[in-house]
């Protein structure tokens, strides 16, 4: 596929023969993020295990010091007084049964997280097949089905962000924006690395950290070097 000319510029910025150390790559990374908007800067962090088996799946949720710099909107489902915790607590959609109806019924998705507290998770469960193939159904590991939704509230708009192994053995997390003062960005990704590193299966063998790259959305993409990490 042929790239614009922007794509070839950014591209020469980058030595793709090359493993960077950390420092460097969030330089490196912030002078690719040339677009008119505030691009997104992504970790790909490939692992040495076989998401195959429970016994080697990486899945956990780490608040990033510093926010990924998107506004995020959450839905709760909740009833009664937790209903109103999450309402106070700046949820941006809060309700029960109404709101599986206005998912299935109105293809409504204007939310990027779920929260549930346990007692909720019956309702939830209906919308398995329609939240599960979009990330978005909420689970005990990553601290969305709790009854305290006033913290998973809080720390969701504060930054918090899920991690978990794709069908190749790659995490895919954002860790900040183009904007982003390069001290913040480099903290980000340190939190990330660290609680990826910590969540390491006992079973697992071998290399851990096979390759970690960092990219703009427009730019390409920029190697760390693991050993160093």
């Amino acid at each position: 596929m042929k790239r614009g000319k922007n794509y070839q510029d950014k591209f020469k910025l980058v030595d793709r023969s090359r493993l960077y150390d950390l420092d460097e790559a969030v330089e490196t990374v912030k002078k690719t993020a040339t677009a008119k908007f505030d691009e997104t800067i992504e970790a790909h962090i490939k692992l040495g295990v076989d998401s195959r088996h429970a016994d080697q799946q990486v899945r956990g949720a780490i608040v990033l010091p510093h926010g990924t710099g998107k506004t995020v909107r959450v839905l709760v489902f909740a009833k009664g007084d937790k209903a109103t915790e999450a309402t106070n607590a700046g949820a941006d959609f809060v309700g029960a049964e109404e709101m599986v109806d206005k998912i299935t019924k109105e293809n409504w998705f204007d939310f990027d997280v779920v929260v549930a507290t346990p007692d909720m998770m019956g309702v939830v469960g209906r919308l398995g097949r329609v939240l599960g193939p979009k990330g978005l159904m909420p689970n005990p590991k990553s601290g969305t089905v709790t009854f305290d939704v006033a913290k998973a509230v809080a720390d969701i708009k504060a930054g918090k962000v899920e991690y978990r192994l794709d069908k190749t053995n790659i995490i895919h997390v954002p860790v900040g924006k183009g904007s982003f003062e390069t001290d913040k960005l480099h903290e980000n990704l340190s939190v990330l690395l660290e609680a990826v590193k910590k969540a390491k299966p006992a079973s697992s063998k071998g290399t851990y950290f096979r390759s970690i790259t960092i990219t703009s959305t427009m730019g390409p993409g920029i190697k760390i070097n693991p050993a160093k990490v």
